[in-house]
């Protein structure tokens, strides 16, 4: 796989980057219910980032609220010393208290934007973001319009190199992108929901496509037994109205179950695990993707790097899983 540049930044990534939600352990809402993977080794978090660098992976995207710091700080101590070697995304809008490790609320002010950036370079022990991102999906646009300008100071500043938001919405993403140190947007999709507008918006736009939930949060990596999914740490074992794939207990819904098995033998066929089927089938969709799953394992990080040397699905095969999922 050929490395991708973030939209016209000028940094160019691995075409794989990792996301850094699950390693950062357990965390929760205001109401005790899980926003976390779970619990974490983090010896093991940072055995697994160096693997990935081994094996090419040159991009990492983590936020300040995955749990509450945590996050980044792992990510930091894997990458002391090798800075210059990867691009780092992070992101910024949620409050949270790092002793309780409790999420507690938003802020769209320009104020808190500054102190969460200097808050995410001290824990990553770095003096710059390459890639900063409004986290709120939802953000009303005039606070939107007012944070743009303000990722724009932060360029001039040389605290980051370019800014993206983290959002489905396609008119959202549209507002973002008129900076002129937009690179991108990161939004979800994956073989079982495609987001045909906003890819269409990265291409028209030129902005790279950061993927998140490239494998439906675990679904699409077909362990379906997973160990710690039903456990009380974990997001998926009661599962907020977005998160479609689970049902309660962490169970994979049947529905969604259904169509994983319905595309299971074209997404491995050719030598592919699940996983990088569906990671294939991202990069066949477009070559602005770069797909970001999650990791807790040096196992999983290799899988997943090893996708990259089957490269994208051919378009026989895409065209095979669009007919199978119609």
């Amino acid at each position: 796989m050929e490395n991708r540049t973030l939209g016209n930044s000028g940094i160019e990534v691995s075409a794989l980057g990792f996301g850094c939600w699950a390693i950062g352990g357990e965390w929760q809402d205001a109401d005790g219910n899980p926003l976390g993977w779970g619990t974490v080794d983090d010896e093991e978090s940072v055995a697994a980032i160096r693997r990935a660098m081994e094996l090419g992976v040159t991009f990492f995207d983590t936020a300040d609220v995955y749990g509450t710091g945590h996050s980044e700080r792992v990510l930091g101590r894997a990458l002391a010393g090798r800075r210059d070697e990867v691009v780092i995304a992070t992101k910024w809008g949620n409050v949270f208290n790092e002793e309780t490790r409790t999420l507690i609320g938003e802020d769209t002010t320009a104020a808190y934007a500054r102190r969460a950036l200097t808050a995410s370079l001290r824990r990553l022990g770095t003096d710059w973001i390459d890639v900063y991102q409004l986290h709120l999906s939802d953000a009303p646009l005039v606070a939107a319009a007012e944070l743009s300008y303000v990722c724009e100071e932060f360029v001039r500043e040389g605290l980051i190199r370019a800014y993206a938001w983290s959002t489905d919405d396609p008119g959202r993403a549209a507002l973002f992108a008129q900076g002129e140190h937009c690179a991108g947007v990161q939004h979800a999709c994956n073989v079982l929901v495609d987001a045909p507008e906003l890819l269409a918006l990265c291409e028209q736009r030129g902005l790279a496509s950061i993927i998140r939930s490239p494998l439906a949060m675990g679904l699409l990596t077909g362990r379906h037994g997973s160990p710690g999914r039903g456990s009380a740490g974990d997001i998926r074992s009661l599962p907020p109205a977005w998160l479609r794939w689970f049902d309660e207990g962490g169970v994979p819904a049947p529905h969604w179950r259904a169509r994983v098995d319905a595309v299971r033998d074209v997404l491995t066929a050719d030598g592919r695990t699940l996983a990088q089927g569906a990671l294939a089938w991202l990069w066949a969709r477009s070559p602005r993707t770069v797909p970001i799953p999650g990791f807790r394992s040096v196992a999983q990080a290799e899988e997943n790097a090893m996708a990259l040397q089957h490269g994208p699905l051919s378009d026989a095969r895409l065209s095979e899983v669009a007919e199978l999922l119609r």
